[in-house]
């Protein structure tokens, strides 16, 4: 299969069930928005080594945010709903409780599963936070030195899937950067999804197990330019550099538009071909065939 002059490689992304949670943050202003969302998705790309794989899945115009501010909605993802709901917590303690002029609010009120939000960062305010329900919903408000902390009592928990993927092999590191930011920012207009590694691009692909015991992943020699002609290798003829975008999402159907939004947003002269990391079916239950996802209706 050709888009344009690229090849399409007839493989598969194996993706794999988590859990996810939806922040709503707020701040007075842009700047400090950007500076909560900052904070808050750092250190948040892979659950092979971060506490969650978190990123800002839309901005949000004030008339949509619960407080008439600017606002941004947030995916946090992980294993297990314990996980995340912990993840989710620390976040938010660490890094939006000390942001000034934050708020945060649950942004999945009606999910059944739900883990302590406000219900634990209440207590940084020694006894002097208050709470209020509206509309059912509970609030903490914290005595912070700008004025009050505000946020959520619980946030809400769903089933997400997470790891979908693809693979850009292009023809220089150039061509195939600018070809990732053109993928990155297709996606990110795609609902419901986010990708959580830097600038959206993954350079270290990996491949489950390694040689190390310790190790639980590694890097996907198959995709390395520099290890060509020392082990066997999934680059196409032509490309020498390889980036790899990873999606996570609130469900299938979303991961599989990121996915055909940002493959076609990143085609082109320079980019040799498209392929997708899978481990033969082992790791995940969800797969995104390539050639399925972009077949003309």
């Amino acid at each position: 299969m050709l888009i344009e002059s690229t090849q399409i490689v007839d493989t598969f992304a194996e993706a794999f069930r988590l859990r996810y949670a939806r922040l709503i943050v707020t701040a007075a202003d842009a700047h400090w928005l950007d500076a909560a969302l900052r904070a808050a998705c750092g250190y948040g790309t892979s659950v092979i080594g971060c506490d969650a794989e978190i990123g800002v899945e839309r901005w949000m115009e004030p008339e949509e945010t619960p407080d008439g501010r600017p606002g941004a909605a947030v995916l946090a993802c992980g294993f297990s709903a314990d996980g995340v709901g912990k993840a989710v917590a620390n976040r938010t303690a660490q890094c939006l409780l000390t942001c000034p002029t934050a708020s945060v609010f649950d942004g999945l009120p009606v999910a059944e599963e739900r883990r302590p939000l406000g219900a634990h960062v209440r207590f940084f305010g020694d006894g002097f936070e208050k709470t209020k329900v509206v509309d059912g919903r509970r609030y903490w408000r914290v005595p912070v030195m700008d004025g009050e902390f505000l946020v959520e009592e619980s946030v809400g928990i769903e089933k997400g899937v997470g790891g979908g993927n693809f693979i850009l092999l292009g023809r220089s590191l150039t061509a195939t950067l600018a070809a990732a930011r053109r993928a990155v920012d297709a996606i990110s207009a795609t609902p419901g999804t986010i990708t959580p590694f830097p600038g959206g691009v993954v350079r270290s692909g990996s491949k489950v197990g390694s040689r190390y015991a310790s190790l639980r992943a590694s890097t996907n020699e198959a995709f390395c330019p520099s290890l060509v002609g020392r082990v066997d290798t999934s680059l196409v003829e032509g490309a020498t550099c390889c980036l790899e975008i990873v999606i996570d999402g609130v469900d299938e159907p979303s991961v599989a538009a990121a996915m055909v939004a940002g493959i076609r947003a990143a085609v082109g002269p320079d980019l040799v071909a498209v392929s997708a990391g899978n481990y033969g079916g082992k790791l995940g239950k969800f797969h995104f065939h390539l050639h399925q996802l972009l077949r003309p209706a």
